[in-house]
């Protein structure tokens, strides 16, 4: 596990705005698996879907908007484990959660535990929205979901033959969840981040022409999970944090040790009270906080200045950001 940040696109420290930046996930890199082909499908689907947040912000529309596209995005691309390709629990079904923020009001809407709305993310805004509360769970969640007017699926929407396979493994190796393991038997598979050990989170985060900033994270939780499990990506503070005061945060990893570090607030507390610049702040909680705790993983930032960061402790990360007027930037290896 390495400890350093990647610094070709991890950090990218200037004062343009608008700018979006997304992840789909951070894991450990399996070289001896990777397809140049699967490599390029990844970079391909990130690209394309930065690039759909960039031009929302080019044509003026908010922060808020853009990460919730992106996300929604991310949870209709089997590729990433949110939507369709959510991992299994153990019990063989599909638990998925969501978390969306808006830095310009603190408001923030959250859903876990669902196994039938199509895109999690979308029934996250409409809690922020439409509910006094933030945080919904289960059939209460999809009840809000329905009395909102969203897309409800069947659970075998979000199966996909590889998810399944992988639980299959995770039982057959009684190893609990996959976040660790060996991933030998994987070597055919060419996913470029061995998808026994990918963290499997997106998110989103942008500041907008207004200066506004947003944040959402997207999840289907860890393979072999027990059901009811829920980890950071739908609590504000860990999985996912917006203030206008301070940064958009995104975060992907063992969700439990950013839930134990409250990681996300935790770089906006270090830059609001100890004055800590973006990088310091992202620095330090991701290499020197969660290290310690076994937390592996990383996120996704951008300050009230438009800086962006994209740290992580793990070998990889699959991620990208894009400035209006600029190309988008998309990586999955650490240089």
């Amino acid at each position: 596990m390495s400890s350093s940040t990647d610094n070709s696109a991890a950090s990218v420290s200037n004062k343009k705005r608008p700018v979006i930046a997304i992840h789909g996930g951070a894991g450990a890199i399996t070289r001896a698996a990777m397809s140049v082909e699967k490599e390029q499908l990844y970079l391909a689907e990130l690209e394309r879907i930065v690039s759909s947040g960039q031009a929302i912000l080019a044509a003026g529309g908010s922060a808020l908007d853009a990460v919730t596209e992106a996300v929604r995005l991310l949870e209709e691309c089997p590729l990433f484990n949110a939507g369709k390709g959510a991992v299994f629990t153990h019990q063989g079904t599909h638990e998925l959660d969501a978390c969306i923020m808006d830095g310009r009001t603190l408001d923030a809407g959250a859903i876990c535990g669902v196994s039938h709305i199509r895109n999690p993310i979308l029934t996250a805004r409409k809690v922020l929205e439409n509910s006094p509360h933030v945080l919904f769970t289960g059939a209460g969640a999809e009840d809000f979901a329905r009395a909102n007017g969203q897309e409800m699926v069947e659970p075998e929407y979000f199966f996909t033959q590889e998810r399944y396979d992988q639980l299959q493994r995770a039982i057959a190796a009684d190893t609990g969840v996959m976040l660790d393991h060996d991933g030998a038997s994987l070597k055919a598979s060419g996913d470029p981040i061995d998808p026994e050990r990918k963290f499997g989170t997106v998110g989103a985060v942008a500041i907008d022409e207004s200066g506004n900033l947003a944040a959402a994270t997207s999840t289907g939780g860890m393979t072999n999970k027990q059901a009811g499990r829920v980890g950071d990506s739908p609590i504000i503070g860990a999985g996912c944090y917006a203030s206008n005061n301070t940064v958009a945060i995104s975060s992907t990893g063992t969700g439990e040790v950013f839930m134990r570090t409250v990681a996300a607030y935790d770089v906006a507390a270090l830059m609001e009270y100890a004055g800590l610049t973006l990088a310091e702040a992202t620095h330090k909680v991701v290499q020197e906080k969660l290290l310690p705790l076994g937390g592996s993983g990383g996120m996704i930032a951008v300050d009230k200045f438009g800086n962006v960061e994209l740290p992580f402790n793990s070998e990889g990360m699959y991620r990208g950001f894009a400035r209006v007027g600029e190309a988008p930037v998309v990586s999955i290896y650490r240089s």
